[in-house]
């Protein structure tokens, strides 16, 4: 049964003075948030395509019908050390509640079996994961949390779900609702910097593929992937056309989760600050395009998936404590 949504009523982010600037809320949030060490069990799931991908679970001591199993899917180039994948397993383990990230494919650490990767769209992964987890644990309601490129699948999914959906409840942070207006955004300015980081990332994965594979698909060189000076090109040459897409435009339009948003029937919170470094204000709905189970944020401040206030000595990470208040609120624990 789909939870009644119910509007929460919180105190709002307010970022920490000595934090202010939406480059120091983006960076410091990941040197800043606690190391954490917590013992997950990894299980490599198998895909009808003969792939595969890395869930890491989380098992709380005593799990039961009223506590809720969460489901975390990470940004583009994340994984479990990502800090904010930490610091919400950190959560749930002191909330005694069960959570498992899905690693998507090749994102543990070691090249996936096939020449595809991932994308901001790509919900057929996460279906059959959820569906899977839905199957093995029946009674516990399932709610699901994406950051940045994973929240925009888990929108996205939410969407094409619409009244079917298996999940209780949803939260995406900071997802790029809009995805050319973010490519073009993360490409311009300071974001640069952003960029570079990502892009190395992306490139070294990919040399690794075309090492990998001596019958790669697509007509790509080690020299012409180590000559991709923007996300927007890896994407026209490597993302769109390894998954179908006939360019970068055509896998943007297709797979930006703001057209999903108004199809959403289970409780839903949608995070973003104003100032995120990575996102183009084109990401930020309007009202005519929420459904009325989305509840919709904007701060003014956080960066990306940053969210840091407190002093310098005692800094406290807003995502940590709105996130779980949300679930509880939805699930009425």
């Amino acid at each position: 049964m789909q939870a009644q949504f119910r509007p929460v009523v919180h105190t709002p982010f307010q970022p920490a003075w000595w934090l202010k600037h939406a480059h120091l809320q983006t960076i410091f949030a990941k040197y800043l948030s606690p190391k954490q060490r917590l013992n997950t069990v990894a299980e490599m799931f198998n895909l009808p395509d003969g792939d595969e991908l890395q869930l890491n679970w989380l098992h709380s001591n005593t799990a039961s019908a009223d506590k809720p199993l969460l489901i975390l899917l990470h940004g583009l180039a994340g994984d479990i050390n990502s800090h904010y994948i930490q610091a919400m397993l950190a959560q749930c383990q002191r909330l005694n509640w069960s959570a498992v990230l899905l690693h998507f494919r090749g994102c543990n650490g070691k090249p996936n079996k096939l020449p595809r990767a991932y994308h901001s769209g790509d919900t057929a992964d996460a279906a059959l994961v959820i569906a899977e987890i839905q199957r093995r644990y029946p009674q516990q309601p399932l709610v699901a949390v994406g950051y940045s490129l994973g929240g925009n699948v888990l929108l996205k999914y939410c969407g094409e779900q619409g009244a079917a959906n298996p999940l209780s409840a949803a939260i995406a942070v900071c997802p790029p609702l809009s995805l050319s207006a973010c490519a073009k955004r993360i490409n311009s300015g300071s974001s640069k910097l952003y960029q570079r980081y990502l892009l190395g990332r992306l490139k070294r994965s990919t040399l690794l593929k075309l090492k990998q594979f001596t019958d790669f698909p697509l007509p790509l060189t080690p020299e012409q992937v180590q000559g991709f000076a923007s996300i927007e090109q890896f994407d026209e040459h490597y993302t769109a056309p390894v998954h179908g897409f006939k360019n970068a435009q055509d896998y943007y339009q297709q797979a930006s989760g703001k057209a999903f948003l108004r199809h959403i029937q289970i409780p839903t919170l949608i995070i973003h600050a104003k100032d995120d470094p990575f996102l183009s204000d084109e990401v930020i709905p309007t009202p005519a395009e929420l459904s009325p189970y989305v509840q919709y944020e904007l701060t003014s401040g956080g960066g990306h998936v940053g969210f840091v206030y407190g002093s310098p000595l005692k800094p406290q990470f807003w995502l940590n404590q709105r996130i779980p208040a949300f679930i509880k609120q939805q699930l009425a624990l």
